[in-house]
């Protein structure tokens, strides 16, 4: 089902018509007169005329399915971005009215005018409040206005789309690879290595001018093959802990019944809570490699193990104009936590060394590529967690490998910590 965005046009008048119907305006204080229908479809025109507002028909595999929009408004005396939809019956309940949203945030992103962006639905629609939940609003309380002749209960909806500003921030780690070797105060060369060995999961990489280099050669075999069949990674973290040999108590517990094979020592390399983690590398264009700086808990207790996704990056998933790069929140075993990841299109060349970032509070994760805005997430992590930087060869089917392709090599220029702001 492809789920398109079009500028609102001339014709389209019949959508407003189709969207004017008791069922569909039932939280809305009813229907409107045919005339002010009308007006509403002349208003749409005139403000995407002088560029007051961005009204957008919602088409499903090319048919009219709703409206949504943004138009100018102040939030607390804050310039920002109003925001509404309406999605016909028929198409309700397939995620319509979620991509639709979803297409307009990057929008309103790349707008770059206003940092806010703001919706009111009626404390009465748990629909449109659930979907601002789930794109990453936060709810700023409710209140009551007139509306239609009645009164409109609703809640305010905030989402901050401002770029990332580090220009009044000191990083507390600023680690450019460029010392003869690892700093082995903060990194750790080995894939958790209580699930296999260190000798089975040691990095293969390199520092010099370029940075830090990742790779995957001809001679890496795969790190646990008794657990995770022939996938091959090359790997740094910044902390490791376990328990003795046969204890099920480890880092990132990636399926049920593992069991510490050797035991690790514990370290401390580099640890975050709360701030910006930032990295600055370059995304391997081949089918069987995908790339990744995901964040974990460093599991002082078993559930404090969420994953912070600040790039996952499938060569598959890149082409000549851009790519898809994963980032979100994902639960690993922590019970608290839901999942909420999505992959995010970046147009140019992935190859090539851009930025990936997260900023995060107690609250909330922020994340960015090169400095612009592309997910929220409201949710709660509050325990540090360690960096985790690799590179993955994924198996074929029939057991072959991409000889001629080899090396695959990861390139990072930069990994950066921000504590956090003062408040």
């Amino acid at each position: 089902m492809a789920i398109t965005l079009t500028r609102w046009g001339q014709g389209d008048l019949p959508v407003l018509e189709r969207a004017n119907t008791p069922e569909m305006t039932a939280h809305l204080g009813g229907p409107e007169t045919p005339e002010q229908v009308l007006e509403r479809h002349a208003r749409y025109l005139r403000l995407n005329d002088s560029g007051e507002a961005c009204m957008m028909r919602i088409d499903v595999d090319g048919e009219p399915a709703g409206g949504i929009g943004y138009w100018q408004t102040e939030h607390d005396g804050t310039p920002a971005f109003e925001t509404g939809w309406s999605v016909e019956p028929r198409w309700q309940g397939h995620g319509v009215a979620k991509e639709a949203l979803r297409q307009l945030v990057r929008l309103v992103a790349a707008d770059g005018r206003r940092e806010l962006l703001v919706a009111y639905p009626g404390v009465d629609n748990p629909a449109s409040n659930a979907l601002c939940r789930s794109a990453g609003f936060e709810h700023r309380g409710s209140a009551t206005m007139p509306w239609r002749g009645g009164e409109l209960t609703f809640n305010t909806w905030v989402l901050d789309v401002s770029p990332l500003d580090l220009a009044a921030r000191t990083p507390d780690v600023d680690e450019r690879f460029v010392g003869p070797t690892l700093d082995e105060a903060r990194w750790w060369p080995f894939y958790t290595p209580h699930w296999a060995s260190r000798e089975a999961s040691a990095a293969r990489w390199s520092v010099g001018p370029r940075g830090l280099e990742l790779r995957i050669d001809e001679g890496t075999a795969p790190w646990a093959p008794d657990l995770d069949g022939d996938l091959r990674v090359s790997h740094l973290q910044t902390g490791q802990h376990s328990r003795p040999v046969g204890s099920s108590v480890g880092q990132h517990r990636f399926r049920s019944g593992l069991v510490v094979t050797e035991e690790q020592p514990e370290h401390r390399g580099w640890l975050v809570h709360h701030g910006v983690i930032e990295v600055r590398m370059a995304a391997i264009r081949h089918p069987d490699v995908m790339v990744a700086v995901w964040p974990i808990g460093f599991e002082d207790e078993p559930a404090d193990c969420g994953e912070l996704c600040i790039a996952e990056i499938f060569g598959s998933d890149l082409d000549d104009g851009g790519g898809w790069v994963g980032v979100g929140v994902k639960p690993q075993n922590d019970p608290r936590l839901r999942e909420d990841f999505e992959k995010v299109r970046v147009d140019g060349d992935l190859t090539e060394m851009h930025d990936y970032a997260v900023e995060w509070t107690r609250d909330r994760m922020r994340f960015f590529i090169d400095g612009r805005w592309v997910k929220t997430v409201v949710q709660s992590i509050d325990y540090p967690v360690q960096l985790m930087v690799d590179v993955y060869e994924f198996p074929r089917p029939d057991g072959t490998r991409d000889l001629s392709a080899l090396p695959h090599v990861l390139r990072v220029e930069r990994v950066r910590s921000f504590p956090p702001v003062a408040t």
